[in-house]
């Protein structure tokens, strides 16, 4: 690391006390779950957010008020009577390359999930195991079995669509939207729900798109020039020196650097107030 093990840990620390309040998650897709004081809504909401949290900031926040304006505000009640009528209410949305049917597949297949195990909690942990090194193999049972599901009543078939939903790591994928998920849902603060008790937190992997790992290479946090799973690991692995029992609690945090600051990982003149600078400014080629 640039700054040493506790240096980092004590500026990660002061971005921690600073930006994870409630106050700081809009525009945020965690924002729409809070909505939702049932915890059967929170979880599907929350799922929902996390899958759609790709693409333009407002972009995102428009197409999560349409989303859930369709599906009447409760989450649980749609799924877990999900029909051809609400799949017919679901036909125009589209948010970039989802569309409503991708979501119709996606709510289908968690209705089969509510009525054999009552919420998503309960199947995920049918693939997880206390020994296992992090939550990888249970995310990638959870995205092959639905998947898997799908294909057995569809001619053996997953659209392009739902299998982007259900970005599995077993087929190489970061999975940061639902590494985004399970912090939601695992991790207890200010900001996470920690509705699910199922899984350790220590066991999280960071969810990584290009600005996190833009952000954590300047920390000296991993040396990839592109984003990966293999990035993401290397970043969870950092943290976790930190942090060995709850590797991912900077995360939100950390990201508020990127997404209410608006860095890019250029110098300008708002970077001197930035926690970050005393190490950003170190090196001549610290921007990625």
């Amino acid at each position: 690391m640039i700054a040493g093990i506790e240096q980092t840990k004590a500026l990660l620390e002061k971005l921690y006390a600073r930006y994870n309040h409630r106050e700081f998650v809009p525009p945020d897709p965690l924002q729409f779950v809070y909505r939702f004081s049932d915890r059967r809504d929170a979880e599907i909401a929350a799922f929902l957010s996390a899958a759609l949290a790709y693409g333009r900031v407002r972009q995102i926040e428009r197409s999560l008020m349409q989303l859930f304006d369709r599906i009447d505000g409760a989450p649980h009640a749609f799924t877990s009577h999900f029909d051809e009528a609400r799949r017919a209410k679901l036909c125009s949305f589209k948010h970039r390359f989802t569309t409503g049917d991708d979501i119709s597949d996606l709510l289908e297949l968690f209705r089969r999930v509510l009525d054999d195990y009552g919420d998503l909690e309960s199947f995920f942990a049918r693939g997880y195991r206390a020994d296992q090194t992090n939550v990888l193999p249970a995310l990638s049972t959870f995205c092959d079995s639905l998947s898997q599901m799908h294909a057995d009543s569809h001619d053996g078939q997953v659209s392009n669509g739902l299998n982007y939903l259900l970005a599995s790591p077993s087929r190489g994928s970061a999975a940061k939207r639902l590494n985004l998920f399970l912090r939601w849902m695992i991790r207890r603060d200010e900001v996470d729900l920690g509705l699910w008790r199922c899984v350790d937190k220590a066991k999280l992997i960071v969810p990584v798109d290009v600005h996190m790992a833009r952000l954590c290479r300047i920390l000296g946090l991993h040396d990839d020039k592109t984003t990966s799973l293999r990035t993401a690991l290397k970043i969870t692995a950092s943290f976790a020196q930190m942090q060995p029992s709850d590797p991912v609690k900077y995360d939100f945090a950390l990201s508020r650097i990127g997404i209410l600051e608006d860095c890019t990982g250029r110098s300008r003149l708002e970077c001197h107030s930035c926690e970050l600078y005393g190490i950003c400014s170190r090196g001549p080629d610290w921007t990625m």
